[in-house]
């Protein structure tokens, strides 16, 4: 499957186009940036309008095999000469670039929803521009999506607090096409990897950052583990089918507690029950009606972690998600399988284990040293 391009890198393609053609005065039609995965993205430009002070161009989303909505959409870079002192890069939204409006997010209330990463490739690019021509003043970049706010209803945006458009994404400047066969299919791949070699346990976490959280926090590098994406539930079926005896499941609360209620796949278009689950376990431990209310308008999850650290709770009520979630692996395991689960977030580290958790620490230090 074909991978695409985030609209961040559309962005920064068009932000570092209009840059050029602003400063050098030369026409331009494709321009070339390096995404942060390392991978060339080559744009085409199009709708370019040009001034003395101020070029304008779109590039065309393209998400690859992707099914993602903002494919086709023109992601807009206005690029003008402002007055000041020094060398500044000032980026900000247009029409149809949502804006912040509750806090938790990338950015803080008030900015663009043009995420960090996508800010940085745009201010790289554009800075490249700035050094090859010797330009020494300041620009103000403008990025805009005109069809953002129609785009927006179809996300989860609103929800979250960003009004007025989309948001201008991505980490590695890259779309992975999220084909459901295509990833089963790889973990299954992977599990039976480890399975041939002899293992009868194993580690999976839905993502990297789970990996890296085991990595930083505990020292253990698990190269050797299986990342299962948003489908715990195959993952623990296809365990079972190979003949594993133990599973560890690491993950973010964000999406853990999602198999706390025994939701066994994650992605947010199957299920967005976070802060519904986390009030449930709020009133089985005696957490104040208020606390509860403002946790149900929580964005995210490590917002309703505050809440619930400052209610004194916290720990015992991750305790409870954490013995439930065991709980529901098992069940979907029918019996077949012992499962174990560490839940972290980024701030505050480890929340809570399961009871034979620490057993694994043992068990994979033994086999790093192997």
């Amino acid at each position: 499957m074909q991978y695409g391009f985030t609209t961040g890198s559309c962005a920064a393609a068009a932000s570092k186009a209009a840059a050029y053609m602003l400063l050098t005065g030369k026409l331009k039609n494709e321009i070339s940036i390096e995404t942060p995965k390392g991978i060339i993205y080559n744009a085409k430009l199009m709708d370019i309008n040009r001034s003395e002070n101020e070029v304008s161009c779109a590039v065309i989303k393209d998400g690859g095999d992707d099914p993602d909505i903002t494919t086709g959409a023109y992601i807009y870079a206005k690029v003008s000469i402002v007055d000041g002192h020094g060398q500044n890069i000032l980026i900000d939204g247009g029409v149809g670039v949502g804006r912040v409006t509750k806090p938790g997010l990338d950015q803080p209330i008030g900015n663009a929803a043009i995420n960090h990463v996508p800010r940085e490739m745009i201010e790289k690019e554009v800075l490249e521009v700035v050094k090859l021509t010797g330009y020494s003043g300041n620009l103000k970049i403008i990025i805009s999506v005109p069809t953002g706010e129609e785009l927006a209803r179809q996300t989860f945006n609103p929800r979250l607090g960003i009004v007025g458009g989309i948001s201008i994404l991505g980490t590695s400047g890259i779309v992975e096409p999220m084909s459901t066969k295509a990833i089963i299919e790889t973990i299954k791949v992977e599990l039976n990897q480890r399975r041939v070699q002899g293992y009868d346990y194993v580690a999976v976490s839905p993502g990297n950052y789970g990996l890296d959280f085991m990595k930083n926090t505990y020292g253990y590098d698990l190269d050797r583990s299986v990342k299962c994406s948003n489908f715990i539930g195959d993952t623990i079926d296809m365990a079972v089918e190979l003949g594993f005896n133990k599973l560890l499941l690491t993950g973010h609360i964000g999406k853990l507690i999602k198999v706390a209620g025994g939701i066994m796949n994650t992605h947010s278009n199957e299920a967005d029950c976070r802060m519904e689950l986390l009030a449930a376990f709020s009133v089985k431990a005696d957490v104040d009606s208020e606390k509860i209310k403002k946790l149900l308008d929580c964005v995210t999850t490590e917002d309703a972690v505050h809440i619930l650290d400052d209610a004194g709770k916290l720990q015992p009520i991750m305790d409870n998600v954490a013995e439930r979630i065991c709980y529901y692996l098992d069940r979907r395991a029918k019996g077949k399988l012992k499962t174990d689960c560490i839940i972290y977030t980024n701030e505050y580290g480890e929340l809570a284990k399961s009871k034979g958790a620490k057993g694994w620490f043992t068990l994979l230090e033994q086999e790093q040293e192997q």
